[in-house]
C-alpha cells in the first residue's frame, strides 16, 4: 500500500483529482483541495472512498498507528552504529505539556547536555502525528535503511562526523533497541517536581492501545549518571542551531 501524505494526489468519486495538505494518523481523517477551489476538504480515510491517482484505494490502517518516530529512529540508528557510525546519538524527552515527546540527533562527542544541534536533525511528535516523516526527504513508510540512505543524502557532512568508535553506548544502545523495539521507546528525561533521577530508563510507548512496559529494568546510557546530582543538571543547556551545509560536529 502507498503512503499517504501531504502532496498526494487522490481521487474521489464525486470531486474528482485533489491534492492532500494535511494528515492525521491517530484519527484518519485526511483535508484536501480539489480543482481550484480555496478552501480544503475534510475527509475520512475509513468511510469516503478515496483512491490513489492511479486508482488503488486508499484504506485507513486499522491498527493503532505510530504516534511519535522514536522506535524507527532507534532502528535507524542501531543500523548506522553496525556500519560504524558510533557516534551518532538520540536524545528524547517530553514537551513541557507532557502530550508529546521531542526528538535530536547529534554526532561528535558524546555530552548529552551541551550537544550540537543541525538543522533537520530534531523534531516533535506533534509534527509526525500530522506530517509522519522526518524531513529528510523520507518516505512516510520508509524502513530503517531507507532512512538511512535518506539522512545520508540530506546531510552526509553532518553525518561524517559519527564515523567513529563509542563502542560503550553502541553496545548499550544495542541492548536498548533489542528490548524496546518495535513497541517501545526510551526518554532521557522525566518531570524535575516528581523527585531525583529514576534508578532506570524511562520507557514510553510509540503508539496507542500497547500495554505498559512489563521487561527488565534497563540502565541509563553510559556516562549519564555521572552528570546529574539529585535533580539538577550540572551542565547548563545551551545551544545554537547550525544550517544542515554547515561544518559542524563539536559539541558547543
Amino acid at each position: 500500500m502507498k503512503p499517504v501524505a501531504p502532496g498526494t494526489v487522490i481521487f474521489h468519486r464525486f470531486r474528482g483529482y485533489g491534492v492532500i495538505t494535511s494528515v492525521n494518523l491517530l484519527t484518519g481523517w485526511v483535508s484536501a483541495r480539489f480543482g481550484d477551489e480555496v478552501r480544503s476538504l475534510d475527509l475520512n480515510l475509513s468511510h469516503d472512498d478515496l483512491q490513489h491517482a492511479d486508482g488503488e484505494p486508499i484504506h485507513f490502517r486499522r491498527d493503532p498507528p505510530d504516534r511519535m518516530p522514536h522506535a524507527r529512529l532507534m532502528a535507524m540508528v542501531r543500523e548506522l552504529h553496525r556500519a560504524g557510525y558510533q557516534r551518532l546519538y538520540l536524545y528524547s524527552w517530553p514537551k513541557p505539556s507532557g502530550l508529546h515527546w521531542r526528538w535530536h540527533l547529534f554526532t561528535g562527542r558524546r555530552n548529552w547536555m551541551d550537544r550540537p544541534w543541525r538543522e533537520g536533525w530534531y523534531g516533535s511528535g506533534a509534527d509526525y502525528n500530522f506530517n509522519p516523516i522526518l524531513g529528510w526527504g523520507d518516505q512516510p513508510a520508509a524502513t530503517a535503511k531507507e532512512l538511512v540512505r535518506s539522512l545520508a543524502q540530506f546531510d552526509p557532512q553532518g553525518l561524517a562526523q559519527a564515523l567513529s568508535r563509542d563502542e560503550d553506548h553502541t553496545k548499550w544502545f544495542d541492548e536498548i533497541c533489542e528490548a524496546l523495539l518495535p513497541n517501545y521507546a526510551y526518554t532521557l528525561g522525566w518531570d524535575v517536581r516528581d523527585g531525583r533521577v529514576p534508578d532506570h530508563l524511562p520507557v514510553i510507548p510509540v503508539r496507542r492501545g500497547v500495554p505498559a512496559y512489563a521487561g527488565p529494568s534497563l540502565p541509563w546510557p553510559p556516562g549519564w549518571t555521572r552528570m546529574w546530582t539529585g535533580g539538577s543538571a550540572l551542565v547548563s543547556m545551551r545551544f545554537k542551531t547550525d544550517p544542515a551545509d554547515a561544518p559542524s560536529g563539536v559539541a558547543r
